[in-house]
């Protein structure tokens, strides 16, 4: 199969991407939702950077077998202001061959900086082949709030043949063991620990109390209120943040507004501040998704960034914020962050309820053309930035 690599608006295939999207991604329900995802990028073309933005697809006999986009965004990188593209939406058919392979390359000819936040190994292994590094994994932290949610602990595989656990579907797209990321399927869906409904509700109210308890003995400090915009405020804020971390996504007010504000896919968010009079000293930004394939309401902290020194903010925020997704009804919440010094401490998460999850995490790669940025930028230690920061979350409804 002979593949040619074509920016979009020359390949001619009038809704070929979507027609690829439905089928590489076809256990999931939210691939099939055509006007969502154009109503994504119709909100990726507003932002500042929009002229930059590059998109290519891979075509074969008439028919696209292959995506990838090129999202830009400034950074501050050792104090110098920057232009920085991920690799985003990147999709291929299992019988294109190297079509995925290809539009990366496509990507590296054109671009000469890259920031991207990945969890897939195919996807991950794709992009180091071509000269991206890792520059570490973010921390993945996550908080039960519902016991019902408990996972069967790992039994031998008898027993769970014997008692009707079996995981159910194969590997999800990408997590295989075939670095070609063309292994399908829905994710496999853990069975959760049968627990009584009495047992369930008594156990979560102790949850709720024992949290209220924690909140008292050690985020009294912070008075924390929620706001419906992103004043003049967050730009000296961010500068300030900018001063203290090496690396930054640039996320001043007029970011912040075209990233969660009005047409965003994440709209509407809460946002949580912490003031001291006019100063902003530390924000949180939440957001419950709709139901996933296993029934459940997801919450993630998308951000959450204090003033250096402000652990008292961050301990505030974050116990807002257990609190807000419990009345949401979300049954765990979910904070996936690079540690740094205006992000919350790890002991902080521990003494909040908060344990590390481990596999599933993101690793942050980099290439830049300025060798002295992009050592900075190698080292996730001098990086400031969270899971809303980048394209990993565009696409979750």
């Amino acid at each position: 199969m002979r593949v040619s690599i074509l920016p979009l608006e020359e390949a001619g295939v009038p809704g070929g991407v979507q027609a690829l999207r439905s089928k590489v991604y076809a256990h999931f329900t939210e691939a099939h939702e055509a006007e969502w995802h154009a109503a994504v990028y119709d909100w990726i073309y507003t932002h500042p950077l929009a002229e930059h933005i590059h998109r290519w697809v891979a075509v074969a006999d008439g028919e696209v077998v292959g995506h990838l986009a090129a999202i830009p965004q400034y950074y501050r990188i050792g104090g110098e202001r920057v232009i920085a593209y991920t690799p985003a939406d990147h999709m291929s058919l299992s019988e294109s061959g190297l079509a995925g392979f290809s539009l990366l390359r496509k990507f590296y000819s054109t671009v000469d900086n890259h920031v991207s936040f990945d969890m897939v190994p195919a996807i991950i292994a794709m992009e180091r082949r071509i000269g991206a590094q890792p520059a570490g994994q973010f921390d993945y932290a996550a908080k039960l709030l519902d016991v019902s949610q408990l996972p069967v602990p790992p039994l031998p595989a008898s027993l769970d043949r014997a008692l009707g656990l079996q995981k159910s579907g194969g590997a999800a797209r990408g997590y295989g063991e075939d670095d070609s990321g063309q292994a399908d399927g829905p994710p496999p869906v853990r069975p959760r620990l049968p627990i009584p409904a009495p047992a369930v509700r008594g156990l979560n109210g102790l949850l709720r109390s024992v949290d209220g308890g924690l909140s008292r003995i050690f985020c009294g400090g912070a008075k924390v209120v929620e706001t419906q915009e992103f004043d003049e405020s967050f730009d000296l804020f961010f500068e300030k943040v900018a001063a203290a971390v090496e690396c930054v996504p640039e996320k001043d007010a007029a970011f912040l507004r075209w990233r969660y504000g009005p047409g965003s896919p994440q709209h509407p968010v809460m946002v949580l501040t912490v003031r001291e009079g006019a100063e902003l000293v530390g924000y949180a930004v939440l957001r419950v998704t709709r139901e996933t394939m296993q029934g459940l309401r997801e919450a993630n902290i998308l951000d959450l960034t204090v003033l250096p020194g402000r652990q008292d903010a961050a301990r505030g925020l974050l116990a807002e914020s257990v609190k807000r997704f419990r009345k949401a009804g979300a049954p765990v919440v979910r904070y996936r962050f690079s540690p740094s010094p205006v992000s919350v401490a790890a002991s902080d998460l521990r003494r909040l309820g908060f344990f590390k999850r481990a596999g599933r995490s993101h690793t942050l790669l980099v290439n830049f053309k300025d060798s002295r940025l992009h050592e900075l930028a190698s080292e996730i230690g001098n990086w400031s930035c969270n899971l809303g920061d980048g394209e990993a979350t565009f696409w979750v409804t």
